[in-house]
């Protein structure tokens, strides 16, 4: 099996925190998740993380005009220059400290970021307007200048439309202009008078008004204005620009957190904390439309250039909405899991994985858009397992609220409710392949329920743990059930024969997780000191084991007071799943690691580090002591009532929401694996972390064909590689390549049928899915029956796991090949019908010529009988002393040599 997984996609989560931004065309949304980009393509209704990560949560993102360019800045200042259409890192540089704002000038040259209280202005990577000297080849990044005016922290940046002048607004109730460039006559402005913090200032289209909005939701409208007779006179420059118009939002008990204006349509978008966001037309502030999008604070809004669709991010509740104003319709409506996701699971054709969390809700996951595409919100608690059916269309879950439920796939319902006779408290669950029992096990209880799934009736009570039940697994071929409890063993059931005895297997500590192999034949059980035993179920007894202790510790949280080798925290595998073939074991617990282990030689195979970022707890091997305060850690401390903002200070929590103990203060997110995965084709896995689904692919990678870069490519040169080199391989891509029919088939009817699956095994999977096409046709069209289907053998033997991941894109093609194989199907049981009884009339016939020679024979003889023995049958001898009886006898030998020669004949 192969191993080099690759990290090629996050889902789960959409926004975190931070600045949206749209793409030059407006088809294309970056969203910051965490420490990662996450690009949604609004039109394919696709989305794709960048393979980059950085070391601290993302805060600000820029893109420039082109969209080319993508700058993204941590919460340190440590900035990515990324190359969008290559998806590649360009640069990583320091601004030395967190930013607050980031923008980039129309004219794609300069960009200016708020760093606290201070501007700088920078050049833009690989520009025109760079100097001569060739600095920017060895620093991509240089400082055209810096300023410095305000009394608080930038909040927001706007650039004029020719790009000499920018705007600023900042949290000191103010607003400034600044020029690019030197300017005759110009000295930096400030436009005062707003009560609260300026969240957003703009300039107009004509570049002669500004708008500029504040926390407390006033808008003020400011017009650049001259005092009569002294239009030739150098005046103050805070008397040139004038509040002309005040408005303000009318929102009772809320605060402006967002707004964004658009200058083509003068329109106006502001979001609040109650989750309403309101259109407005400026300058006369006409209400168009206003909409509650979210339960809390909407973070973020922007408008793409065109100004129909506004992105709106709320981090709370992890929202991301695009909408359409003008036919006020949803565009893109996702939202992750808020509460940690405690299962997932793949669904038989592996184009779908479903997420439980600790939220009650249960999200479906469409892996080849990335997107979710339904939720259930029946649960009133905490999910904590999934599992399908085995046909696909049928899935289970289990909740905290005592209720395991299934759930119809086609029709998006909930069609059957399992409950015990008692309030408990269901932690672990398991199906049947056949979908007819489900069982599940609880901590309030040592009882495992058994329900009928036809009937919703509770079969079975199985006792026999002494402690509560963690985990429970049936066998694939759906012979036995295995539950593992706290009481240190884990018992095999046979709950469909008579008896239903159980064989204890004795462990060393409490059992987390049972895994059974693909074939039945082995179960791998996880346990509290670290250790993964591998058993036998015919036999009952251990044939393996692995010391994962090692493995699995890494990452010292802020609260631990040992090293990250020393705590026992993180020593053990929680969640534990077999491979697709059986020859691997995934295994993945409290840490940042995900260790995959050899099933056969018991080796440690590879270790995937979940996360590298430095705003979880538990990603660092070593603390920073200046970070260690005398009142305890300073991450730990609880900085809510020294903010700033009335809103900020105030504690919004419900009494009695936080679990654990209520004296505890946690703000920073702990790294840990709830649950891992194998992809049913085996070529992708799926693990369920504290910043989302991660999927770790083989084949992430965009397919390359080294021949597309060969201008020497003619029929000619296709026909010499065919005939003379005896490359079939390579002569059937060029044939591809040229895309002419009449070479195709030539190339493809001249392929000795030996070589096909040589040829199958080597050819690119680019071109995979037209051969797949070609040959379908040629099935239904040729009467080569034998050769073609050779031909859809190979290909489904030698590119079995790359069509099965790739289903939603080849399934026109299956579905073709489907239809010509039966259709051949069909001919040959027609043609198979006709020749039956064709052959038995032909047999027929040659009974009845046999039966009809000996009738005749036996007329003769007897008659001959009669002429030379007379009537009492005497037999006399003739001239040559033989008795007639040896003549008929001689007579008899060649008649039946000349039967046999008729025969022949």
């Amino acid at each position: 099996m192969k191993t080099d997984f690759k990290f090629s996609n996050l889902l789960g989560t959409v926004y975190s925190q931070g600045n949206l931004l749209f793409s030059p065309d407006g088809t294309h949304l970056f969203s910051p998740v965490g420490n990662r980009v996450t690009v949604f393509n609004l039109v394919d209704n696709k989305s794709y993380t960048l393979p980059f990560s950085h070391r601290k949560n993302i805060s600000r993102l820029g893109l420039t005009p082109q969209g080319n360019l993508l700058l993204s800045v941590d919460q340190d200042g440590q900035a990515i220059l990324t190359s969008v259409p290559r998806r590649v890192v360009l640069y990583h540089f320091s601004f030395r400290s967190g930013i607050t704002a980031l923008s980039f000038s129309p004219s794609g040259r300069h960009f200016v970021v708020g760093i606290g209280r201070k501007l700088e202005v920078w050049h833009v990577p690989s520009t025109p307007d760079s100097n001569a000297e060739g600095d920017l080849e060895f620093a991509p990044f240089v400082r055209h200048h810096k300023h410095a005016g305000h009394f608080d922290e930038v909040r927001h940046i706007e650039w004029s439309s020719d790009s000499r002048f920018f705007l600023t607004a900042s949290k000191d109730l103010t607003a400034r202009i600044w020029s690019l460039n030197p300017e005759a006559g110009f000295v930096p402005t400030v436009l005062s008078g707003h009560r609260q913090g300026v969240v957003g200032a703009w300039f107009s289209k004509d570049q002669e008004t500004i708008y500029t909005v504040s926390k407390d939701g006033a808008v003020f409208t400011w017009k650049y204005t001259t005092k009569p007779g002294q239009e030739d006179e150098m005046m103050d420059d805070d008397e040139n620009w004038r509040i002309v118009e005040r408005n303000y939002f009318m929102q009772n008990q809320t605060t402006l957190r967002c707004a964004d204006f658009h200058p083509e349509s003068n329109l106006l978008v502001a979001g609040f904390s109650n989750g309403l966001f309101g259109l407005y037309e400026m300058p006369d502030f006409n209400m168009i439309h206003t909409l509650s999008i979210s339960q809390n604070d909407i973070d973020f809004v922007t408008i793409n250039k065109s100004g129909e669709w506004l992105a709106f991010g709320a981090s709370k509740l992890g929202q991301l909405l695009v909408w359409e104003w003008q036919s006020e319709s949803y565009i893109l409506k996702q939202q992750g899991h808020h509460d940690s996701m405690n299962a997932l699971v793949y669904s038989p054709d592996g184009q779908r994985i479903v997420t439980a969390a600790d939220d009650g809700k249960i999200k479906v996951w469409d892996i080849e858009s990335g997107f979710c595409i339904v939720t259930f919100t029946e649960h009133t608690s905490g999910v904590t397992a999934a599992e399908f059916a085995k046909k696909g269309n049928v899935l289970f879950t289990s909740s905290l609220d005592g209720s395991i439920r299934a759930w119809d796939l086609i029709r998006y319902r909930n069609f059957r409710t399992f409950t015990a006779p008692e309030r408990l408290s269901f932690s672990c669950m398991a199906v049947d392949p056949s979908g007819e029992i489900v069982a599940a096990g609880s901590v309030d209880s040592f009882d495992i329920h058994i329900w009928s799934v036809q009937t919703g009736q509770l079969l079975d009570r199985l006792a026999g743990h002494e402690g509560p039940v963690a985990s429970l697994a049936f066998a694939p071929n759906g012979g036995l059930l295995v539950s593992g409890s706290w009481d240190r063993t884990a018992r095999i059931w046979s709950i469909f024969s008579r008896t239903q005895t159980s064989e204890p297997l004795q462990l060393q500590a409490d059992v987390l997780d049972i895994a059974f192999r693909p074939d039945s034949l082995q179960i791998a059980i996880s346990t509290l000191d670290g250790q993964l035993t591998f058993w036998s179920v015919s036999e009952a007894e251990q044939v393996a084991g692995v010391d994962g202790r090692r493995d699995v510790s890494g990452g010292r949280k802020i609260t631990d007071r040992r090293t990250a080798a020393n705590v026992s925290g993180t020593k053990s595998f929680s969640t534990i799943r077999y491979s697709t073939d059986g020859s691997c074991l995934l295994a993945g617990g409290n840490s940042k690691y995900i260790c995959l282990y050899s099933v056969t030689t018991m080796v440690l195979l590879k270790k995937f580090t979940v996360s590298v970022n430095l705003s979880l707890s538990g990603t660092q091997e070593f603390l920073n002591s200046k970070l260690l305060t005398e009142a305890g850690p300073a991450g730990l401390l609880d900085e809510q009532g020294e903010a700033s903002d009335l809103e900020d200070r105030i504690d919004r929590s419900l009494p009695g929401s936080k679990r654990g103990d209520p004296s505890v203060r946690r703000k920073i997110a702990e790294v840990k694996v709830t649950g891992v995965a194998f992809s049913p084709s085996g070529t992708s896995f799926c693990a369920a972390s504290t910043e989302g689904l991660l999927i770790y692919s083989l084949d992430n990678l965009v397919q390359f064909d080294p021949f597309d870069l060969n201008m020497e490519i003619t029929p000619s040169s296709t026909l010499a590689v065919l005939q003379q080199e005896k490359d079939y391989l390579k002569a059937l891509v060029m044939a591809f390549r040229l895309n002419e029919a009449g070479l195709i088939q030539r190339v493809f009817q001249a392929t000795p049928y030996t070589e096909i699956p040589l040829v199958v095994e080597h050819f690119p999977s680019v071109y995979v899915a037209r051969l797949l096409r070609y040959v379908a046709a040629q099935t239904e069209q040729s009467p080569h029956v034998e050769f073609c289907l050779l031909w859809i053998k190979a290909l489904v033997d030698k590119h079995g796991a790359w069509l099965s991941a790739n289903r939603g894109k080849v399934d026109v093609e299956l579905r073709v090949v489907a239809r010509a194989v039966s259709k051949m199907k069909d001919e040959i049981r027609r043609l198979a019908d006709e020749n039956v009884y064709m052959v038995d009339y032909l047999l027929g016939q040659q009974a009845e010529a046999e039966r009809e020679k000996e009738r005749v024979k036996g007329a003769e003889v007897k008659a001959l009988e009669w002429d030379l023995g007379g009537a009492d049958g005497k037999m006399i001898e003739n001239g040559n002393g033989k008795s007639m009886k040896e003549i008929l006898q001689a007579d008899e030998v060649v008649s039946e040599e000349e039967e046999e020669w008729i025969g022949l004949e």
